[in-house]
């Protein structure tokens, strides 16, 4: 689900009540390298799941994994859209014309051509017209670090995967996430509560829960 308005709140005190090492005062300057990490994971996690999963819940309540994978899909194809400068909703928020066995492929084609529109340096320091209001353009790409992360981990917990996390890109990925997403007043917001965990909990547990996962969902 993409993050529909930027709060500018401040979130470490509200972040410490619930366990978080918050990083939301972090400065984005190229976030090209952990976003592509990202992408790379994404596109391996949905190329890995089997036709017989299709149909499973998934910790974002409004998607199955078929629908999930089709707004990952969705996703790529509207970073790349709006960095050549087209109107974000030109790209649907769930793409459905893929064969139950098309997926990784549409994935990867989708990767290498979002990749290759943000090769342009200039594209960083743009503003860009999102779904979610204009932002300079690194700010938007930390912020769908953080988006397809989060939908990762949602597609590999449903389908029983273990990616390899990194780190570095997950780090981008919360500082985003923090900046963009409040820790409360949510309401009109599509996320659910923070949900608490410990300090020295991973990475990317921290940043799932940020968004109102739990990260000891199962189906």
């Amino acid at each position: 689900m993409e993050i529909l308005a930027e709060t500018g709140q401040e979130v470490a005190t509200s972040a410490a009540t619930v366990g978080y090492m918050t990083t939301s005062t972090a400065q984005t300057t190229d976030p090209r390298p952990a976003f592509a990490g990202a992408v790379a994971l994404a596109v391996d996690t949905a190329a890995a799941v089997r036709p017989d999963q299709l149909d499973r819940p998934t910790p974002c309540p409004e998607y199955d994994v078929r629908a999930l994978l089709g707004h990952l899909l969705s996703v790529l194809r509207r970073v790349a859209a709006v960095g050549r400068g087209a109107p974000p909703f030109s790209v649907p928020q769930v793409t459905t014309d893929v064969p139950d066995d098309g997926w990784g492929a549409a994935a990867r084609a989708a990767a290498g051509d979002v990749l290759a529109v943000w090769a342009d340096d200039a594209l960083l320091d743009l503003e860009l017209t999102l779904p979610y209001g204009t932002h300079r353009g690194a700010v938007a790409l930390a912020t769908y670090t953080g988006e397809l992360s989060t939908h990762t981990w949602d597609l590999a917990t449903a389908t029983a995967q273990r990616p390899a996390w990194d780190d570095d890109v997950l780090a981008v990925a919360l500082a985003a996430t923090h900046r963009m997403l409040p820790a409360e007043g949510r309401a009109g917001l599509p996320f659910a509560d923070v949900v608490p965990v410990s300090v020295d909990a991973p990475p990317v547990e921290r940043l799932v829960a940020w968004q109102g996962r739990d990260p000891r969902w199962a189906a």
